[in-house]
């Protein structure tokens, strides 16, 4: 858990300390540019920027049920980030599967990644993608409605 959240907590204590070196140095206006910026860097890293997880177990069977895909990701990974940006409110048409919280999750894909826990990894309709163009999803998630 800790580990999710290690790099937002460090980008915001980073945002603490060059904000407040700025106002220190009589710089209000730089001081709060730079704290805002970390803390929208700190707030895209965290776990809260994607939906809400659920396990590898649920994903699968909700995939099953309604044909939607299923997203495997871990915090602090910029292709993931990437993924989830360029899907925008689509995002939460998909089951998304934090592999750093379910194991079962990271053995499925490093099962089909040879033995990496290369992510995004995406499954739909029976086959992985690893790193698919976020153009593809989207349009595969635009056909499913």
């Amino acid at each position: 858990m800790i580990r999710a959240w290690l790099t937002p907590i460090l980008l915001a204590l980073a945002g603490l300390l060059a904000g407040g070196s700025r106002l220190a140095d009589g710089s209000p206006v730089a001081g709060l540019v730079l704290l805002a910026a970390f803390l929208l860097l700190a707030a895209v890293t965290s776990p809260l920027a994607f939906p809400r997880s659920v396990t590898s177990a649920e994903a699968l069977r909700r995939g099953e049920a309604d044909g939607r895909p299923v997203v495997y990701w871990r915090p602090g990974c910029v292709f993931c980030l990437r993924l989830r940006v360029r899907l925008g409110r689509r995002a939460g048409r998909a089951h998304w599967v934090n592999i750093w919280r379910d194991p079962e999750g990271a053995a499925a894909v490093r099962a089909v990644n040879d033995g990496n826990e290369t992510v995004p990894t995406v499954l739909l309709a029976g086959r992985h993608h690893t790193n698919p163009d976020p153009a593809w999803l989207r349009a595969r998630l635009d056909e499913l409605d």
